[in-house]
């Protein structure tokens, strides 16, 4: 005990040290006076300087014209010169349309934040983070501290500059339908197309404010996890707009062509509830009232959500930025990254559930309990392409009582958040990282409850669990901080050699991080089951 008390006075006197040198280097990066002022070719933009957190941002930067007007449901266009001179970036922006909020359709704004940064210095790594929220709803606009700073001070050897954009979500996001498609003033995906334009942003200004636009990396975490995964597919993955992503429990739901009858019933709905219905419906809901497509969008993110789709809207197949699922993308290789390292939590699916599973009589709406029927019924909900064949399949691949790499289950409640997660998150997140050229790593966080975004405590705001636990916020955060700078989770360590470290997907191991500590998993059930969730994909769709 003597010793582990010791042990545990070094690591926070480490970390005592390094936020005194990072103070220390605070005064002497100010001194130096930090670059304010970045002067693009439609606007010249002024940030702030926050002493306290030592760090240069742009809170608001606009990236394209708004999407207003004939806009509506087309990807981003280029931004409109900025009349204001210097353009103030200090203040927050919009969230998108979404929820009950109307937010403002001018929303493509992003901000960013890093060490101070003056022109004599080298350019420092890009790290490009879009938002969860189920693609239905999220803000990029942060406060001071924003969010990840935790990263960016878990050692003096983190040094990264940090983007974060909106992107068009819902309805305003992820409109489907041939009318879309065949439409020459409107684009299939657009909240990935405003993705898109903002890594094409970076890679033409980034240089301004201090990062190096051949040193990016993308990252998010749920639905911006997924966006990750969307741009590592994005054209056919023949683009070099960065060369490491980072995926935390990507949100990948099914993925639809654009004209499928499942994407063109949705088209025709939010017709129908706008009042839009007819020949001439994309026209109509292009000067359709924010509110009313909101409300509409926002009574369909909900009606399948323990059946067939969890929230409705996300990414479909259009033939041109997404070209094909998943599943047959990543098994070709064809992806926009070198690098890729995925997260996945271990019983983040039963977020996503119905609560009924938990209990032996009805909850919930629909009803559901804890029964085989009542599983039976979900399952054949959740998978309505699956023949009877393959729903046998899964209950063999998923027994009622069975085991994975890090539990052990008995229950019907953690038997459909297995199979939930593993079709909507752990599988995609295998996948991804397993289909990067030059290196792949895939991590497992099993602390109680390890339930979806239960993770984001390390590493999102500052909170007395780092200061409290320094050892496991130095190992976790430090691994998400050593691949945003050198593309490897294990190149700057920061826990002690006999902790363990991220292994090599190809090892056929995982980073395991639970209640006693950092381990590794060798992928013995995940494997088999990813595999023949690939070999049925089609039938997902995924």
């Amino acid at each position: 005990q003597a010793n582990t008390s010791q042990m545990t006075m070094l690591s926070i006197l480490v970390h005592t040290i390094s936020v005194l040198l990072a103070c220390q280097g605070a005064q002497g990066q100010q001194a130096q006076s930090p670059q304010l002022l970045a002067s693009l070719d439609y606007g010249t933009f002024k940030g702030a300087y926050s002493e306290r957190y030592n760090i240069s941002y742009w809170q608001r930067i606009p990236f394209a014209a708004p999407p207003v007007g004939e806009n509506r449901f087309r990807g981003p266009q280029p931004p409109l010169p900025v009349l204001e001179d210097p353009y103030d970036s200090s203040r927050p922006f919009d969230m998108c349309p979404q929820r009950t909020v109307n937010g403002s359709e001018d929303c493509l704004y992003l901000g960013l934040y890093s060490r101070p940064w003056t022109r004599d210095q080298p350019l420092k790594p890009v790290v490009v983070t879009f938002y969860g929220g189920g693609f239905i709803q999220g803000s990029a606009s942060f406060n001071i501290p924003p969010s990840a700073y935790p990263i960016l001070n878990v050692s003096t050897s983190s040094d990264m500059l940090f983007i974060y954009p909106n992107y068009r979500t819902n309805a305003f996001g992820f409109l489907p339908g041939r009318e879309v498609a065949e439409d020459p003033l409107s684009d299939l995906n657009p909240g990935l197309l405003d993705q898109e334009a903002v890594l094409k942003w970076t890679k033409k200004y980034i240089a301004h404010f201090g990062g190096n636009p051949d040193n990016v990396t993308v990252w998010g975490q749920s639905a911006g996890g997924g966006s990750v995964l969307a741009q590592a597919l994005g054209r056919g993955g023949k683009q070099n707009l960065f060369h490491k992503a980072m995926a935390s429990s990507p949100f990948w739901p099914k993925t639809y062509k654009h004209d499928s009858k499942e994407a063109q019933d949705l088209y025709d709905e939010l017709a129908a509830r706008t009042g839009c219905a007819g020949p001439n419906s994309l026209a109509c809901l292009k000067k359709a009232d924010v509110q009313t497509i909101r409300d509409a969008s926002r009574f369909l993110s909900t009606s399948q959500q323990y059946n067939t789709s969890t929230f409705t809207w996300g990414p479909v197949i259009d033939g041109d930025f997404l070209r094909e699922p998943l599943s047959q993308a990543t098994a070709k290789g064809h992806v926009n990254m070198n690098l890729a390292f995925a997260m996945h939590n271990t019983q983040e699916g039963e977020n996503f559930i119905p609560p009924g599973f938990q209990g032996a009589t009805d909850a919930g709406s629909p009803p559901y309990n804890s029964s085989a029927e009542s599983f039976d019924t979900w399952l054949r909900g959740f998978l309505p392409g699956f023949r009877t064949c393959e729903i046998e399949a899964v209950k063999r691949h998923y027994p009622a009582e069975g085991i994975t790499e890090t539990i052990e289950y008995s229950t019907t409640y953690v038997r459909a958040g297995q199979i939930y997660r593993d079709v909507v998150l752990t599988c995609p997140a295998y996948w991804f990282s397993g289909s990067a050229q030059d290196g792949g790593w895939l991590g497992e966080y099993s602390m109680s409850p390890s339930k979806h975004a239960s993770d984001t405590v390390w590493w999102n705001q500052i909170n007395a669990i780092q200061r409290s636990d320094p050892a496991r916020y130095q190992a976790y955060t430090g691994a998400f901080a050593s691949f945003f700078m050198t593309g490897d989770p294990n190149a700057l360590k920061l826990s002690p050699p006999d902790v363990a470290g991220v292994p090599t997907l190809d090892s056929n191991s995982e980073w395991v991080i639970k209640d006693g500590g950092l381990s590794t998993a060798k992928l013995e059930h995940l494997g088999k089951r990813c595999e023949f969730w690939r070999k049925t994909a089609a039938r997902v769709p995924m």
